[in-house]
C-alpha cells in the first residue's frame, strides 16, 4: 500500500483531517460508555438533553423539514440523540459571525442605496416584475440596475474563453471568489495571467472555500499564492475539531474585472467543468456575463465578504468609481445580481424562486444538479403546472452523489403526476442552476434546488428582467432538452421494497445532506 508521502498534499490533509474527527468520535463514544456506569443518572441527563434540544429546535426559524430530519433520529434514540445534536447540528454560525454579517449587510445598503427609479421603470412595463425587485432590494440588499448588458454563456467552455479574456484586458483590479479551484489546464492558466497582472500593478484578490478545496489545493495554498502578490482570503478554514459550524460554505463563483465586467454561474476554476477532464461523463454547466452598472453590486458582494474574512480600511469607493461611458450605453432589460447568506433569517434565494414560480403564466424552465424539494417548493411547483403552466425542469442522469441522486428522482413522482415535465440530461452532469419563466424573466446564478443552497451555504445569482440574454438561455435549454430523456411514474411505479425503503429514508435526512 502507497504511503501517505506518495499522496497529494491536499489529500494528505482530507486524511489526517478524517484520521482527527474519527478519534474525537472514538473518544466521545468511550466517555460515553464510561458514564454508562452510572446508568441512571446518565440515562435521565440524556434524555433531559433531548428534550431541551427537541425544544430548541422546534422554537428556531430553521426550515421544518430540517428541523425534522433532527428530531426523528433524536426521538429514535434520545439517550444520544440530544448530544448530537448539540454537538453537530446546529446550522447557524457564532453570534460573532452573525454580529459581523450584520456589518456586511448595513456597508451593503449604504454603498448600493436604493434605485426607486429603476424600479418604477420595470413596473411601467410590468408589475410583477417590479414587485420581485422591490423584494430582492429590500431583503438582499442589492438595487436593480438598467445600462446593463448580459451575455449567456452556454458551457464551461465558453466562460473560460471570456474570463480570459477580462482577465487580460484588466487594469485596476481582479477580484475572484470560487467554491472549487483545482490545478489543471483552467485554473493554471488563469494563475499565469494573474501572475502577469499582479507585475503590472493590478490588485489581485482571491477567495476560495477550505472545504470545496480540501481535496484540490494544499493547505499552505495562500502562502504560495502571497508569494505572487496575490492576496488571499480562505472561508471558513477547516479545522480537526467535530462541528457542524463547516456547514455553511461559500459556494458562490464571482469574478469582477475593473468594477466593469462580472461573471457568475455553476462553473469552478476546475478542469471537469471545461470538460478538459472527464469526471460524470459530459459536464454541462453555464454562466452570465455583464457589463455596466449592476457589476457595481458584484464589487460590493466580493469586498463585502472579503472583509468578512479579513478586515481591511478599504475605501469601498475607490472600486466604486464612475463606470466609462462606453459601458453605459442603454442595454435592453434590467439587472439585479443578488447574494444571499445563511447568516440571517431570509431565504432570499427560495424566495426568488418561489416568486418566479407563482407568478408564472406560460411556461417554467428548469436547470438544476439536484432537486431536494420542500414541501412548499414542491406545491409551488405541482399548483403552476395544474393552473396551465407548462413546467419543464432538466436534471443529470449521471450524478456525482449517488444518495442526493436516489432523492432527487425520489421526488420526481409528485411533480410528474401534477403534469410537470422532468428530464435527464443523458450524456452526463448537468451543474448549471437556471430559472426561464415566460421566457422573459431569468436567473442564472449558484443556487441549486436544494436544503444547503437554499438554507446553509453563500450563494449568489443575477436575476434579469427582459435581459438580452434570455433568448440564448431559451434556447441552450431547448439544445440541452433534445440531449434528455424524459422521466416518466411507470418509471419508479414498481421499485422493489427495498429500493422504496431506502428512498424514504434518504428522503427524511435530505436536509442533512
Amino acid at each position: 500500500m502507497k504511503g501517505t508521502d506518495s499522496l497529494k498534499p491536499s489529500t494528505q490533509r482530507a486524511l489526517l483531517l478524517l484520521l482527527a474527527l474519527l478519534l474525537q468520535l472514538s473518544l466521545l463514544v468511550v466517555v460515553i460508555l464510561r458514564f454508562q456506569r452510572h446508568m441512571t443518572t446518565f440515562y435521565f441527563v440524556s434524555i433531559a438533553v433531548s428534550v431541551v434540544a427537541v425544544l430548541w429546535i422546534i422554537r428556531g426559524h430553521d426550515n421544518p423539514a430540517y428541523k425534522i430530519a433532527w428530531i426523528v433520529p433524536i426521538m429514535l434514540f434520545p439517550v444520544f440523540g440530544g448530544m448530537f445534536y448539540l454537538l453537530f447540528g446546529r446550522s447557524k454560525m457564532s453570534r460573532r459571525s452573525r454580529g459581523k454579517m450584520a456589518f456586511v449587510n448595513e456597508t451593503t445598503a449604504r454603498c448600493l442605496g436604493r434605485s426607486p427609479d429603476v424600479v418604477q421603470q420595470i413596473a411601467a412595463t410590468d408589475r410583477h416584475a417590479a414587485v420581485q425587485a422591490a423584494y430582492i432590494q429590500d431583503y438582499a440588499l442589492y438595487p436593480p440596475h438598467a445600462n446593463t448588458s448580459t451575455e449567456y454563456l452556454a458551457t464551461g467552455e465558453e466562460k473560460f474563453a471570456r474570463l480570459r479574456q477580462a482577465l487580460e484586458e484588466a487594469t485596476r483590479f481582479i477580484f475572484l471568489e470560487y467554491f472549487i479551484i483545482e490545478e489543471g489546464l483552467m485554473w493554471n492558466s488563469v494563475l499565469e495571467i494573474l501572475r502577469r497582472k499582479v507585475e503590472q500593478g493590478v490588485d489581485v484578490r482571491l477567495i476560495y472555500d477550505d472545504l470545496g478545496c480540501v481535496l484540490t489545493l494544499p493547505r499552505d495554498y495562500p502562502r504560495y499564492l502571497e508569494k505572487m502578490g496575490i492576496s488571499v482570503a480562505v472561508f471558513n478554514p477547516l479545522t480537526p475539531v467535530l462541528s457542524l459550524i463547516h456547514n455553511n460554505r461559500d459556494h458562490r463563483k464571482i469574478a469582477v474585472v475593473d468594477g466593469t465586467v462580472g461573471f457568475t454561474g455553476g462553473i469552478n476554476l476546475a478542469d471537469e467543468y471545461i470538460n478538459e477532464r472527464e469526471k460524470y461523463g459530459h459536464w454541462k454547466d453555464s454562466a452570465v456575463r455583464i457589463e455596466g452598472e449592476a457589476v457595481r453590486s458584484m464589487t460590493v458582494m466580493f469586498l463585502t465578504m472579503w472583509n468578512y474574512l479579513r478586515p481591511t480600511e478599504d475605501d469601498f469607493a475607490h472600486f466604486l468609481s464612475s463606470l466609462p461611458e462606453s459601458t453605459l450605453t442603454p442595454a435592453k432589460g434590467f439587472v439585479q445580481p443578488f447574494a444571499d447568506s445563511p447568516l440571517d433569517f431570509e431565504p432570499v434565494g427560495q424566495r426568488v424562486y418561489l416568486n418566479l414560480i407563482n407568478k408564472a403564466i406560460d411556461s417554467i424552465c428548469i436547470t438544476t444538479p439536484y432537486l431536494i424539494l420542500d414541501h412548499e417548493m414542491t406545491n409551488a411547483l405541482c399548483s403552476a403546472s395544474k393552473g396551465g403552466v407548462a413546467v419543464s425542469i432538466i436534471t443529470p442522469y449521471k450524478t456525482d452523489k449517488w444518495y442526493v441522486q436516489a432523492v432527487t428522482r425520489a421526488n420526481y413522482r409528485p411533480l410528474v403526476e401534477a403534469g410537470v415535465k422532468i428530464y435527464e440530461y443523458i450524456p452526463g452532469f448537468i451543474h448549471s442552476k437556471t430559472f426561464l419563466v415566460d421566457d422573459k424573466y431569468a436567473v442564472v446564478g449558484t443556487i441549486n434546488m436544494d436544503y444547503r443552497s437554499l438554507f446553509l451555504h453563500f450563494e449568489c445569482a443575477v436575476w434579469m428582467f427582459e435581459a438580452e440574454c434570455v433568448r440564448d438561455i431559451k434556447q441552450d435549454f431547448l439544445q440541452t432538452l433534445q440531449l434528455s430523456k424524459e422521466a416518466s411514474v411507470d418509471d419508479y411505479a414498481n421499485l422493489p421494497w427495498h429500493k422504496s425503503a431506502q428512498s424514504a429514508i434518504l428522503q427524511l435526512f435530505a436536509p442533512l445532506m
